[in-house]
């Protein structure tokens, strides 16, 4: 069957609001075993649970959804699995309410406060029914595409660590750190030149051309490895930032129109989109106007 489980991570888009009681905002300030348990019982009881490949909106998505046809052309059997700090690790066909929860810290709907939060939060969550075991599903197909940004990786530490010890084939595009039994390709913004996109899909349309690059329904070969770096070399644009220095009033403009667009997006999201129009603004002035404007 030649079965390839590609890992990506969720996005704060929805395609409906979720309930109040369903944004992490609105649990109670106890521990992490606790919120995670009473996250959990909301929604195993939350009406209109819906598919979670339905679920999640916006380009990033469609990208990931997108791979799974480039996996296939590559001669694999895809099997999505999307990573969530709302849901653990699940199928794309498993069923879900809309919900709001973060890894990324100071946003109003952050599960954590600390990295190491971040790592309990989610050993809870996969305890939960319906989560699927990261080491067992690259077991059971002897290879793995794992899609990762740095939060996610340091939240899943512990689950990466026993991924490396399976044996599997694994490549990790993105993640935190390199890993003992793990093929891991950095995030490498001077390739956004030829991928296109933003920063905030890098890692999904990295791991496209790196798919791209296999052949015979092997992930990781000698030979595709070389046509990789030589790909790179030849790719790999250091970018170079020209941005336009603007007023406090055209920041407050763009937060404004952008969370009236985007309610779920986080400070450091709407940055990075700020930036990526070419304008200039320094983070902590970014961060105060923000707080100005949004009240938190």
């Amino acid at each position: 069957m030649n079965e390839l489980p590609i890992v990506v991570t969720c996005t704060d888009r929805k395609a409906s609001p979720p309930a109040a009681d369903l944004h992490a905002r609105a649990l109670p300030a106890e521990e992490v075993p606790q919120r995670a348990a009473e996250w959990a019982r909301r929604l195993r009881t939350a009406p209109d649970q819906q598919p979670l490949e339905g679920l999640y909106q916006g380009d990033q998505w469609r990208r990931a959804l997108a791979l799974t046809t480039t996996a296939s052309q590559a001669g694999f059997a895809p099997r999505l699995y999307v990573a969530s700090a709302g849901l653990g690790l699940r199928p794309v066909s498993s069923l879900a309410p809309s919900y709001a929860a973060t890894f990324m810290r100071r946003h109003a709907d952050s599960v954590v406060s600390s990295t190491a939060q971040a790592s309990h939060w989610w050993d809870h969550l996969q305890r939960m029914e319906g989560s699927c075991g990261l080491p067992q599903i690259a077991t059971a197909a002897g290879r793995a595409l794992v899609v990762l940004s740095e939060t996610y990786a340091q939240a899943m530490h512990h689950e990466l660590l026993a991924l490396g010890a399976t044996g599997a084939d694994v490549v990790l595009i993105g993640g935190a750190c390199d890993l003992d039994g793990v093929l891991r390709v950095p995030a490498n913004a001077a390739l956004r030149h030829a991928l296109g996109g933003t920063l905030t899909s890098l890692n999904v349309r990295t791991a496209a051309i790196w798919l791209e690059h296999c052949s015979s329904g092997r992930l990781i070969t000698r030979e595709a490895q070389a046509r990789w770096d030589a790909w790179t070399l030849q790719a790999a644009r250091p970018e170079r930032y020209a941005r336009t220095p603007v007023s406090d009033e055209t920041v407050i403009s763009f937060i404004q129109e952008m969370k009236n667009l985007h309610p779920d997006s986080s400070r450091t999201r709407l940055l990075r989109l700020f930036r990526d129009k070419g304008m200039a603004c320094e983070q902590k002035r970014f961060a105060d106007l923000y707080t100005a404007t949004i009240g938190r």
